[in-house]
């Protein structure tokens, strides 16, 4: 392939800080293979002085390997790495560390874990608020934040300040480093040992970055360290794909680059190789809504191709069973399945397309841990009510929901049973003539659900039996937003729509809990099915065809992150997700979520700004 311009530019850049602005598909990767070779063999630099520093392995990897291939198979000692790797092997020299001192991320996983389940926390998917705490603490870390004045966004503030200091504690106390605390540890270092820092610079008298929009302010103090005095700081990235401050990721320091090195070029990769022109027409239209950006005039190698799709659908249960139409015919086409994705915005929007998937046996593959909705103690309750409502009086469905609204009874009233029934409990309580009467409503409530079908059932038990009122108390008492249980349960009571017997409900339940299960324990990327992934996941990546789904208000731009990390962060997200697709690209939204009128997301509506 030869070079375009900006390519031929930025390969061939000498010395001196530089800034390349790489789109979607722009060829960046074949860039900087290409000016790794051009140093070594025109410029006579020895690659022992280069250093590339990538943001995850598998990009080191495959970094490495595209420069192997362009070299004809000759091994260069050019240092590659992640930032964690790269300073790891710096406090390694200077410290003497060993794997003994380094803490992995599954035993900090474990850690954390262990510390959280002393708090009285309720959580709904414990993996994914796992995740949420071990990146908060690594923000604090990598932004030397205040841990006594930090305001934590994941759990109430003062049980994160103790999840946090008894991390530390016990880190310390085993003598290990975790991977947030190799970037603290490094400049650090460098600051207090100007001779070892001259050794460095030195050793790495060319540097160069990838995906350089994801840096945060430790790594950043680090690098411009590293660099000076020479500056050959060759920085590589795109502000319109930075979406990881929620993990502290600074897109801002994108811009203070061109501050901090007022002679830097700066040059945009401007051809985008990847999608056709309608799907990057489409995509800069919704990012240009973003005000804090790098202006740039982005152009396509491939013609046209097919317009963008935007499909409007009912409800969930009619997106998913269209979105598997669609593929099937993708399919048919002779579209590979693993060269298509569904991509949403957090996990529980996947549910209606892994059953639309489920039902017409297309296989596959899901990237991260997905929660299971009916692992949820709402879900749990509900399937109690309805195994009662069946006829099984069992023990622990009774215990489960006797309370669920409150009627104060007591557990001793079933002491010693394995299967129970009202007449014995009205024995207990024969004294008692108020409790004789929240008993008989008991009864006849069980007695009601049994003519029901699944959705009609759980709205009795809303609204008749009063469950709403428990969740709002329920809420009161835990302190967390009822919002939130709220639409857990509303999932719920729309995904039982379909069904119309409690034993048809119980066997979907059972077909999609063991899917999801097997989907978990094998998630490698390379076994061929359907991928379906969150939208951060699908960084990096590309595909034939690309579904967007969910689309609404308030789920894109999630508006949870609306609070946290802002609206031009979400919009990257969703241009993030467009420009994935190479031939086509669907987006969906919905008209009723969960009962709810439902609005397409604000950036659907740019979409169709001047049609």
């Amino acid at each position: 392939m030869g070079f375009n311009q900006a390519q031929k530019r930025a390969v061939l850049h000498r010395e001196g800080p530089c800034l390349v602005l790489a789109g979607p598909g722009s060829g960046k990767t074949l860039t900087i293979v290409n000016r790794i070779r051009h140093l070594i063999e025109e410029c006579k630099v020895r690659p022992e002085e280069i250093l590339v520093i990538t943001f995850t392995k598998y990009a080191a990897a495959e970094m490495k390997a595209r420069l192997l291939k362009l070299c004809g198979g000759k091994k260069l000692p050019v240092t590659m790495g992640t930032f964690h790797g790269i300073y790891y092997g710096i406090l390694k020299w200077a410290y003497r560390f060993g794997p003994e001192n380094l803490l992995s991320e599954e035993e900090k996983y474990r850690l954390i874990r262990h510390i959280a389940s002393h708090e009285e926390l309720e959580i709904f998917d414990v993996e994914e608020f796992l995740q949420d705490l071990t990146a908060e603490i690594g923000l604090v870390k990598n932004n030397g934040l205040d841990i006594q004045t930090y305001q934590s966004k994941k759990c109430a503030p003062d049980a994160f300040r103790r999840i946090y200091c008894e991390y530390e504690r016990m880190r310390k106390q085993a003598r290990k480093i975790d991977f947030d605390d190799m970037l603290v540890l490094c400049r650090d270092l460098f600051l207090k040992r100007p001779d070892v820092l001259k050794m460095w610079q030195q050793k790495f008298r060319y540097i160069l970055i990838d995906e350089f929009q994801d840096i945060n302010q430790v790594q950043y103090d680090v690098i411009r360290m590293l660099a000076a005095p020479e500056d050959n700081l060759f920085a590589v990235g795109d502000d319109d794909q930075a979406i990881y401050g929620f993990r502290g990721a600074d897109s801002k320091l994108m811009f203070r680059f061109k501050e901090d090195y007022p002679q830097a070029d700066q040059i945009l990769l401007d051809v985008n190789y990847r999608s056709t022109s309608n799907i990057v027409r489409n995509a800069l239209r919704v990012i240009g809504h973003n005000e804090i950006r790098f202006e740039k005039e982005i152009k396509a190698n491939r013609p046209a191709g097919a317009s963008l799709h935007v499909q409007e659908l009912k409800d969930s249960q009619e997106e998913g069973q269209y979105v598997a139409d669609e593929i099937e015919k993708r399919i048919r086409e002779g579209v590979k399945a693993e060269d298509i994705a569904v991509l949403y915005r957090i996990h529980t929007d996947a549910r209606s397309v892994v059953e639309g998937l489920l039902e017409k046996k297309i296989p596959f593959q899901m990237r991260e841990h997905m929660a299971n909705l009916y692992d949820h103690f709402i879900a749990k309750d509900l399937q109690a009510y309805f195994r009662m409502a069946d006829g099984e009086f069992s023990r622990s469905d009774f215990l489960q929901i006797m309370n669920r609204p409150k009627r104060y009874i007591s557990r001793e009233s079933v002491s010693g049973s394995r299967k129970i029934s009202f007449e014995q409990i009205r024995i207990f309580y024969e004294e008692k003539e108020w409790m004789q009467d929240r008993i008989d409503q008991f009864e006849w409530d069980i007695r009601m659900l049994k003519k029901m079908a699944p959705y009609a059932a759980i709205q009795y038990v809303r609204r008749k039996i009063g469950y709403d009122e428990f969740l709002r108390e329920y809420a009161a008492g835990k302190r967390m937003p009822a919002s939130d249980l709220f639409e857990a349960l509303s999932e719920i009571e729309e995904a039982a729509k379909p069904f119309q017997t409690f034993a048809e409900w119980f066997a979907h339940i059972e077909e999609y809990t063991n899917a999801l299960k097997m989907r978990q324990q094998k998630r490698e990327m390379d076994a061929p099915g359907v991928r379906l992934m969150t939208m951060h996941a699908a960084k990096g990546l590309e595909f034939d065809t690309v579904f967007i789904v969910q689309a609404n208000e308030g789920r894109i731009p999630y508006k949870k992150s609306l609070k946290e990390m802002g609206e031009e962060e979400e919009r990257r997200l969703f241009y993030v997700a467009m420009t994935r697709a190479k031939d086509v690209l669907k987006i969906t939204y919905v008209k009723i979520k969960n009962g709810k009128d439902a609005k397409p997301s604000r950036f659907v509506d740019e979409l169709f700004e001047g049609v």
